[in-house]
């Protein structure tokens, strides 16, 4: 009887987790689709070799978003994903979570970029020093992944790591997010939307960048269950 119960309270988070992951993707593909006609409609464009500043920081919001939050969201849901083995969940994973950090990397560069042609210093913001924190710890992450996880490793270690691993793979989610929302906040500020329909635009660009990134938590947070 203990054992059918049980069976029913998985299948249960099972599908539960399963509709939480739909929706994470349906949020993560919109959320990158308005940031797209955001950059490219209001913002004049994408380019990192662009002699217009403003094309070369457009390259920062785009890439971090696709590197730090909808990339590496896409890896934390990846164990529900892809239906494979356990070594190919944990490479996919691995090599999602690199590709994040890459894409961050250069974002970051370009931001760097941007105020080097601007003239405007670097680091000044709340939302820059979120970015800089989150950027150093999710390499600190990524390393300790690597070494604990893909490196021979006692299964008493590994079981003992994962919690950790887990809750820092969620929190740097947040501190992603956090930082997109100060950014976007920071643009409404101070670059001075062009109209309303721009401002409503931002607005369900943060709006569904949050919403992904709870969707991503939940899902990983029931994932346990199945």
């Amino acid at each position: 009887m203990h054992s059918g119960h049980q069976e029913t309270v998985t299948l249960t988070y099972r599908r539960s987790a399963s509709r939480l992951t739909i929706f994470a993707h349906v949020f993560g593909v919109l959320s990158f689709i308005l940031m797209l006609v955001w950059l490219l409609q209001y913002r004049g464009g994408i380019e990192y070799d662009s002699y217009e500043g403003y094309r070369v920081f457009n390259v920062h919001p785009f890439l971090m978003f696709c590197g730090f939050i909808f990339l590496s969201g896409e890896a934390m849901m990846v164990y529900k994903t892809v239906q494979a083995t356990h070594m190919v969940q944990k490479m996919v994973h691995m090599m999602f979570q690199l590709g994040a950090f890459v894409l961050g990397v250069v974002g970051i560069c370009a931001v760097f970029k941007f105020h080097d042609m601007s003239n405007v210093e670097d680091v000044y913001s709340l939302h820059s020093w979120i970015g800089i924190a989150t950027i150093t710890l999710f390499a600190v992450q990524w390393l300790a992944g690597l070494i604990s996880f893909m490196a021979p490793q006692p299964e008493v270690t590994k079981h003992s790591l994962l919690p950790w691993h887990i809750c820092g793979g969620r929190t740097l989610l947040y501190m992603s997010i956090a930082a997109a929302l100060t950014g976007l906040m920071e643009q409404a500020t101070f670059q001075h939307l062009q109209s309303d329909r721009e401002g409503r635009l931002v607005n369900f660009l943060g709006l569904c960048i949050l919403l992904f990134g709870i969707f991503v938590d939940l899902s990983v947070a029931l994932a346990r269950y199945v």
